[in-house]
């Protein structure tokens, strides 16, 4: 784990070393290029090469598009301990889903126009749930979900298999649940590819959402314009700010279960107390023994782990915005008022008792967030992502006589006396 030490009498430019924005590396991009020109051209062909050659998966055609039998059979296999989880959870994320769906409105301009929005769902839309480590059940809830309360018709997902040609049964039986309507066992950049251009199993969709890997990152990047996509969801990413009233085992456990998704985790720490720098780092060599994960733990303590001693609540803010991290997870005795100064993170964590495992699994926003950097841009997924926007205009004819001469002023300047004239003609 890298230390930074930005006690009094450092310079201030030392914080903008956290700054960062999302750079692929060009290895990637040349290789999802071939990827996504394969399956473009190929279609199924690539498709199932690339099963074989990255999932050691030998399916036919035939075999790509998940069975109502398949479902059913996950259905059945399910734990019923973890159906009441995955049902608690679900109906927490369709709630939030509920609240935060967007509605139309009307109402008069000032020349007396009727003016409006309207919002419908998108009609078909395409989900890449990751399953390479972990076949990540929370996901498949936390994405289909909101489509289904938006009221997407058709909900398609891909995700990878492996040897046994199957998908995880909590996960099958999680996507059915949240309403997905088509699921194929495509993974990587090439699933992103299929659901971009389409192939003779796969039709495709409109927008493309969902997290993954550097090659899944990067794949959405390189096809947005021939669909939408919803935002870069890479590699999972925690950043705590804590003080002397915080819990260094709670810490050391929070940074280790962000750094268990996977090798590419990034987990940081801004102290605002000394000796707690010390005590989570005893903490984490004692945890780490006891977690099932412990190879790519430690690979993520020495690449992708750091902690900052910082000389102030405001400057722990600032770094923050500058990281823009996934989830920020305060644990001081001001964390209302450090929360209301970031504005550039996925999600907030406030306090000791809210750790962001519950965020992953059972709060109820969605855990698909943006990563390295791009929370300055990006927001988290909403479920009106997945709704698309209709302005409304209508005019009679006393609205339009009052706008005539505001048209023909901006026709004027703009030299499109065709505009003007459009509007004028109706009053000759």
């Amino acid at each position: 784990m890298k230390i930074f030490d930005l006690r009094a009498g450092q310079s201030a430019q030392s914080e903008g070393v956290f700054s960062r924005r999302y750079l692929p590396d060009s290895n990637i991009i040349n290789r999802v290029a071939a990827i996504l020109a394969e399956v473009r051209q190929r279609r199924d062909n690539a498709l199932i090469e690339f099963a074989q050659r990255f999932d050691r998966a030998t399916l036919q055609p035939g075999e790509l598009p998940v069975t109502q039998e398949e479902i059913e059979r996950a259905n059945a296999q399910l734990d019923p301990a973890f159906a009441e989880a995955l049902l608690a959870a679900h109906a927490n994320i369709r709630e939030c889903a509920s609240v935060g769906k967007r509605t139309g409105w009307r109402e008069r301009n000032a020349q007396g126009a009727i003016v409006g929005e309207h919002f419908d769902p998108l009609r078909r839309i395409g989900i890449y749930v990751p399953a390479g480590t972990a076949p990540l059940v929370s996901t498949a809830v936390m994405t289909a979900s909101l489509a289904k309360v938006a009221g997407v018709p058709e909900i398609v997902v891909t995700t990878p298999v492996g040897p046994t040609k199957t998908i995880n049964s909590s996960l099958l039986a999680a996507l059915h649940l949240a309403g997905a309507t088509e699921i194929y066992k495509v993974g990587g950049a090439q699933g992103i590819a299929a659901l971009a251009f389409g192939t003779e199993t796969i039709r495709l969709v409109y927008k493309i959402f969902g997290p993954g890997n550097a090659y899944v990152t990067e794949a959405k990047r390189q096809v947005f314009g021939y669909v939408a996509v919803d935002l870069m969801p890479g590699p999972s990413e925690i950043l705590i700010i804590a003080d002397e009233s915080a819990e260094p085992r709670w810490i050391a456990a929070d940074l280790l279960a962000q750094a268990e998704h996977g090798r590419d985790s990034v987990i940081g720490f801004i102290a605002l107390a000394e000796p707690l720098i010390e005590r989570v780092q005893e903490e984490i060599a004692i945890q780490i023994e006891s977690l099932k994960r412990k190879a790519y733990l430690h690979e993520v303590l020495e690449k992708n782990a750091f902690c900052v001693l910082a000389t102030s609540e405001k400057q722990a803010a600032r770094i923050a915005n500058e990281f823009a991290p996934e989830h920020l997870s305060l644990m001081t005795q001001h964390n209302e008022e450090i929360a209301a100064s970031v504005t550039t993170a996925g999600a907030v964590f406030i306090g000791n008792f809210s750790p962001v495992a519950a965020g992953d699994f059972v709060a109820g926003p969605s855990h698909v967030l943006p990563t390295g950097g791009a929370g300055k841009s990006f927001s988290g997924l909403t479920v009106d992502q997945f709704q698309r926007r209709t302005s409304y205009i209508c005019y009679d004819r006393d609205a339009l006589e009052k706008s005539v001469s505001i048209v023909s002023q901006f026709s004027s300047v703009e030299q499109l006396d065709g505009h003007g004239r459009s509007v004028a003609i109706r009053f000759e």
